[in-house]
């Protein structure tokens, strides 16, 4: 559930209000870039993914049933650790799981199972044994897989070409970019990956690819909206 005003422990001084933007910001609780719906302190500019403002204080999640998952405001112990379903460093809220010892970044624990995008269903596994249309690779982290098998795409690589293109917004300088189609040139061609089918098979899976990174970009952002994947769209061409 959304509200319009918050009071958060992050940031005692000064309510948050629900705000929504099309310019990618830096999550002050996670430390992950967000976009779309989320809470702010315009005095402070200090922003909050809806799920790092409003955090559960247990979860659990189907991918680790034996699991139970607990809220920290700070990664646990004195040991580096990193998010099982992005592969990234958790460096800010996290939620941990002590007998297991997993990690999962808010909006990670939060990636719905299932996303539309508009053609296809893609679907989200623990594990895929068929090649990411990204890296190539196959297994590693967390994918999202369409309903006809052929797409499949890791949460890690999106995270990986959010940062090669968003550099500046993990460390914090990229706050107040504008002109954000010049920052993100190379999303567009990591679909360019070869093909053994026909050519109209060929550009049909490139728009489709096309299409699902875009949705699965506004998921992990923390904003799985079909109208932030159209921002995301506009953005990549």
């Amino acid at each position: 559930m959304k509200y319009n005003e918050i009071s958060h422990f992050s940031h005692p001084q000064h309510t948050l209000t629900l705000d929504y933007t099309e310019t990618p910001f830096k999550c002050d609780g996670c430390k992950e870039v967000g976009i779309g719906s989320h809470y702010r302190c315009s005095f402070c500019d200090f922003d909050l993914h809806t799920h790092c403002a409003i955090p559960s204080l247990s979860i659990h999640h189907p991918f680790y049933t034996k699991c139970s998952f607990q809220f920290f405001s700070r990664p646990p112990g004195d040991t580096p650790r990193y998010c099982n379903a992005c592969e990234k460093d958790v460096t800010g809220f996290v939620y941990h799981c002590k007998s297991c010892g997993f990690d999962l970044h808010p909006c990670c624990a939060k990636l719905p199972m299932v996303l539309d995008d508009g053609e296809t269903n893609l679907y989200l596994y623990r594990k895929v044994r068929a090649p990411c249309h990204k890296c190539g690779r196959k297994g590693r982290s967390w994918s999202y897989r369409s309903s006809c098998k052929k797409y499949n795409l890791h949460v890690a690589c999106v995270r990986e070409m959010l940062v090669e293109n968003w550099h500046e917004l993990y460390f914090g300088y990229g706050k107040g970019i504008k002109k954000l189609e010049n920052r993100i040139p190379s999303l567009k061609n990591t679909l360019q990956t070869p093909h053994k089918r026909r050519k109209g098979k060929v550009k049909k899976c490139c728009e489709m690819a096309g299409l699902a990174l875009q949705f699965v970009i506004s998921a992990v952002l923390g904003d799985p909206t079909s109208l932030i994947a159209g921002v995301i769209g506009t953005l990549m061409s």
